[in-house]
């Protein structure tokens, strides 16, 4: 169900949105529960914001997951995350095999720290969903340096001479999916923490105090809304 009377007479403006998930860990110290009690909260909410892209049909959607600097969490919390990402691998296999959702699934970052399991489940699902043309880029062990460091090493290794935009844009993570549009980030804090440096130098930025757990699909029309007001000019008048 769409929700914005709008979205349903018109075609969504954005073609690639991108969520920074923040706030698992306040929104259960507010509840007086652990922090991993929060992350599967927003694991619940992930899921239904992923559904939700969907029925808007908006073409790509990127998600802040599990950044490279997140491994300095406790050593409970990184464990917690792990077994969730695990449950949501086995999901996205189930979806494969039911044929039930048309999403490319795309992991962003270096998948070398995973266990053995981990990186063989996501690297069958990016195999078995790659001819999907919905994509769901999830930024795991994800950081925007790190990005186009990896990005300028492997040009390099193509013998790439004089580098271009164009160049760059191709060996990112995100190559295969449309320009950014807009980047939502939750929790009240007004910055990037690394997050797709490259792609959001044109990007419009929507912060929201609600912490991850909270966010709703209203929220999401809000955001599509504030985007739609705004002028794109790209350096222009």
């Amino acid at each position: 169900m769409i929700f914005n009377k709008e979205l349903q007479k018109n075609e969504c403006p954005v073609k690639h949105i991108a969520f920074i998930m923040d706030g698992n860990g306040r929104w259960a110290k507010k509840r007086g529960m652990p922090r991993e009690y929060g992350h599967r909260r927003g694991a619940e909410v992930f899921e239904r914001i992923v559904d939700y892209c969907g029925v808007l049909g908006i073409e790509a959607a990127t998600f802040y997951v599990f950044s490279t600097e997140n491994w300095k969490r406790s050593e409970n919390e990184v464990n917690a995350l792990m077994e969730l990402l695990d449950e949501y691998l086995d999901k996205c296999v189930q979806r494969l095999q039911k044929k039930d959702k048309d999403i490319r699934f795309i992991f962003l970052g270096d998948k070398s720290p995973f266990s053995s399991s981990l990186r063989k489940k996501m690297e069958h699902i990016e195999s078995a969903s790659s001819s999907n043309t919905r994509i769901l880029n999830l930024a795991i062990n994800y950081g925007g340096r790190s990005e186009l460091v990896h990005a300028f090493n492997e040009l390099r290794e193509n013998n790439i001479g004089d580098i271009t935009e164009e160049d760059i844009a191709g060996a990112l993570y995100t190559k295969e999916s449309p320009e950014l549009d807009l980047i939502v980030r939750t929790g009240g804090d007004l910055r990037i923490s690394n997050f797709l440096l490259w792609q959001l130098a044109y990007a419009e930025l929507y912060f929201t105090d609600k912490l991850w757990p909270d966010l709703t699909i209203e929220d999401v029309d809000e955001a599509i809304e504030s985007f739609k007001k705004r002028q794109r000019r790209y350096g222009g008048v």
